[in-house]
């Protein structure tokens, strides 16, 4: 055991007893991040338009703080970005993470003193929590890819500027850098494929012991080094033994991954974002991801089927439920309020509180009234692949509506490593599948109002060659997992086997 590994030993053991004890304050750490949020934000500019001073309750906060979304904060925003201070939070943010909107298009998150701790410190627990659990320290010896955006930042009034990953590069402890790859220079190469060649360079000949990434990211990278060598992943890095992910559901990339390393391999799941660090996965035997409850985040929660509504319901941590789908609202010491991140989640557990990401709410079809979720495809056709022994390397789902006198259906477009060998019997089991997870869809098919679903074959390599065509390939940019249009779907047809 290296100084690094036996140095990381007692920290972790630290850091892990106060995560621990954190489980059982939850409610109160809650209560008081409220408390001190509206105290902090009272004589800013959102404070004074929403009436902070009369805010003592959280009954009193949803009254005056209506839901919002990235559009509906541009205002705000718009005058951080002009170089006003004490906008959303006192002061000015220190930096402002730059990231791409289905909607906006480039969106402007405030980081501020105060919030930047949640970024960092969040990755790090994550890191030792595991220590503390597995005994495993000897990873801390050996080579890390922490892949990043470019950590080069532009400047907007005089706040520096630039992808989440980017920023977050520049607060890489010292003591860990000796052990980070890539180097500064390829990070910030721009050209996705330029910048994965040479990360490949880099890191062939190298001890590597965690890399980390989103999975689509990380079957990219071993991909090419298996085409460079010929050799599993296992056998280039024998010490390799933490592999850190987040950004999408791990469940669709792990059977092709696990393939193409050569061996079961320890993981861990984040869940990161430019508006924060919501959770992270604190145990390698417990379902779910912790929730980040004391970290500067005042956390609501609305019933997934209500968040288009007028008047939805609004509830804090004490009142969630397990297995119930929830939009995620966030309040946070960066400035945003009553702030729609646009994803869904799912507790598995309320003691402690651990959930999982059940998808975007942009991000379903009901072109026929089904409603249909990310969490539910997802299921459908894993099932379905565990099954048959199928693996899958992408899919992506979206409606087809019929024409004249045919009748409409989901169309799935995959792109498998290994076809069924039955592809009508694979068909017939994700459209049950499906059907047993969703009422409403059932109840199309069994109106014969749709027929049941059809799968078109992706060719090798064809959905990174449709991202390289969008300019979206690499990075964070990852493919929907269903659509309500038929944008992608289109865009896809000709990347479709006949």
């Amino acid at each position: 055991m290296n100084l690094k590994s036996l140095l990381a030993r007692p920290f972790a053991q630290l850091i892990y007893s106060r995560i621990k004890k954190g489980m059982e304050t939850a409610l109160h750490d809650q209560e008081e991040i409220f408390k001190g949020l509206i105290k902090t934000a009272r004589d800013t500019e959102f404070g004074k338009d929403h009436q902070f001073q009369d805010i003592h309750t959280y009954e009193d906060f949803k009254k005056r703080v209506p839901l919002r979304d990235y559009e509906q904060f541009k205002p705000y925003i718009q005058k951080i970005k002009e170089g006003k201070h004490n906008i959303l939070w006192k002061g000015k943010p220190i930096y402002l993470a730059k990231t791409s909107g289905t909607t906006s298009g480039v969106k402007y998150i405030p980081i501020t003193k105060d919030s930047i701790p949640n970024h960092i410190n969040s990755a790090r627990n994550a890191l030792l929590c595991y220590m503390a659990e597995t005994g495993n320290y000897d990873f801390a010896k050996g080579k890390m890819i922490f892949l990043s955006g470019s950590p080069e930042l532009e400047r907007i009034a005089d706040i520096p500027t630039g992808r989440l990953s980017g920023i977050v590069n520049h607060h890489i402890p010292r003591y860990l850098r000796t052990n980070q790859l890539p180097s500064y220079e390829t990070n910030c190469i721009d050209d996705w494929e330029t910048k994965l060649d040479q990360i490949v360079e880099e890191t062939i000949n190298k001890d590597m012991t965690l890399i980390s990434g989103i999975p689509p990211w990380m079957q990219m990278y071993f991909d090419r080094l298996v085409e460079k060598t010929g050799k599993k992943i296992a056998d280039i890095f024998p010490h390799f033994s933490v592999m850190v992910q987040g950004g999408v559901n791990f469940e669709p990339y792990k059977a092709k991954l696990f393939d193409t390393i050569g061996k079961k391999i320890d993981y861990i799941e984040l869940f990161p974002a430019s508006e924060g660090f919501f959770a992270f996965q604190d145990s390698q035997h417990a379902e779910g991801l912790l929730l980040n409850t004391n970290s500067g985040i005042f956390f609501e929660f609305v019933p997934a089927g209500e968040i288009f509504n007028e008047h939805p319901t609004r509830l804090s941590l004490k009142d969630v439920k397990v297995g119930e789908n929830y939009a995620l609202i966030i309040n946070s010491n960066a400035g945003l309020w009553g702030y729609n991140i646009g994803d869904t989640v799912k507790f598995v557990s309320t003691e402690p509180y651990r959930l999982v990401v059940s998808g975007r709410i942009k991000h379903f079809i009901s072109a026929f009234g089904e409603h249909v979720i990310g969490e539910e495809v997802e299921y459908a056709l894993l099932k379905a692949a565990a099954e048959n022994a199928v693996k899958i390397v992408e899919f992506t789902v979206a409606p087809n509506i019929a024409k004249a006198d045919g009748k409409s259906f989901h169309e799935w477009f995959i792109e498998f490593e290994n076809e069924p060998e039955d592809m009508e019997a694979f068909i017939r089991k994700v459209d049950d599948n499906l059907r047993k997870k969703n009422v409403y869809y059932d109840d199309l098919i069994a109106g014969n109002i749709l027929q049941k679903l059809v799968i078109r074959r992706v060719r090798k390599n064809g959905f990174i060659e449709y991202m390289k065509s969008i300019g979206k390939l690499g990075g964070q940019n990852k493919v929907p997992r269903l659509s309500n249009d038929r944008k992608i779907a289109d865009e896809l047809m000709s990347f479709v086997l006949a």
